[in-house]
Order: C-alpha cells, then structure tokens, then sequence
C-alpha cells in the first residue's frame, strides 16, 4: 500500500501543464463478499483500457479474499483515513478520493454495505466516500451475495433505493455460488463489467481501445 499525501500525484490538486490527455479516474471499492476474489482479474482488465488510472478503496473484511500484493494500484482501506489525519489543516481521504475520482465501480457489493449505502450509514472509508459522492458523476454497482440473501424481500428495495439515487446497477448473474449453492446472486461476470466501464468513456467521448 503506497502511503497518502495531499496533494497526491494524480490528484485534482495537481495539473500538469506538460501532460496534454487528462487521465479518467476510476475508484474501485470492494467489500466482503467472496466474489472478492475477482478483484485482482477486475483491476486488471480495467487497466487495459488506454488513459484509466484506477485506485481501490476496500473494507476490512474484503481483504480475506484476495492477495493485496496482487493489487497493482493503490489500496486504500479504514487505517489510511485515520493515520491521514491528524489536524484541522489535515486532508480528509474519503473527500479526496471523492474529488479525485470521474467514476466509481462497487465491484462486489455485498449485502451488508448495501444495506448500509440504502440507509445512509457510512461507518468505513467506503462508505463514507460514497455517502459524500459528487451525484454528477457515475456510481456502479455490481451486487453479490448467496441466493437466499439476494430473494429476501428488502434486497430489491434496497437496490431499487441506491437506483433512486442515481447510482447504476450490473445485475448480478445465476451461476453455482462458491458455498454449493446454486441460483442467482453472483457477481455480474468481469467482462460485463469492464464493457460497462467503457461505455460510459464512450459516452464522454474517451478512447477505450475496443
């Protein structure tokens, strides 16, 4: 994990004059759903598309499925906004990585953080970064959970809840769950969402190389 400094490369505090092509920041955050797994794969797909910088924000219980020395982008988790700050003159990282970022990919979304996204709780860094976001720019979301989870009734008003405010969802894709189980609740498949990715770079005229 690479550490945090405002201004930080990269950052909308910091324009260079010499680089001529604006880069599109897409901020990644994962939580605790083992479709976690995929994050490395999703990271680098993404990576592939020409003018992206990605940086991932994560929580806590995410990190169980996945390797951080995989990550080949800077991974930001709770520690990094407490160690940040430490005075009033201090930057606040989930403000900073709001301000940084042109899209943000929740990427899976379990049921847990959904639940507290449709009701505003913001208890993490991720959650606090998407309770301050800019609703001028585009949030996806891609849901996972285990199928029981996915038809209990409050699942469809919490995700029709996030919908209202604007945020985009991949719908999550019927498949055999890693605990045994088979039905729908699995995460949206990588490459649905990093073709959804690229359209919205299209739409906003940027080359996405397909």
């Amino acid at each position: 994990m690479e550490p945090f400094s405002a201004p930080e490369p990269g950052f909308p505090a910091e324009q260079s004059s010499s680089s001529p092509q604006k880069k599109f920041h897409v901020l990644v955050g994962v939580t605790g759903s083992v479709a976690a797994l995929k994050l490395p794969l999703l990271i680098t797909k993404l990576l592939q598309i020409p003018g992206l910088e990605v940086k991932v924000v994560t929580t806590e219980r995410a990190k169980h499925f996945y390797n951080a020395q995989e990550i080949p982008v800077t991974l930001y988790s709770d520690e990094d906004e407490w160690q940040l700050w430490r005075g009033r003159s201090d930057p606040v990282l989930h403000i900073e990585l709001r301000r940084w970022a042109d899209l943000m990919l929740v990427a899976p979304l379990d049921a847990n953080t959904l639940a507290k996204l449709a009701n505003g709780i913001c208890d993490n860094l991720l959650t606090c970064v998407i309770r301050a976001w800019d609703l001028s720019k585009p949030l996806l979301f891609c849901p996972a959970m285990n199928t029981a989870m996915w038809e209990h009734p409050i699942t469809a008003r919490q995700v029709e809840q996030l919908k209202g405010f604007g945020y985009t969802e991949i719908p999550c894709v019927v498949k055999k769950l890693v605990c045994g189980d088979e039905g729908r609740g699995a995460m949206a498949e990588v490459w649905t969402i990093v073709e959804s990715v690229k359209r919205i770079l299209e739409e906003r005229g940027l080359p996405t190389g397909s």
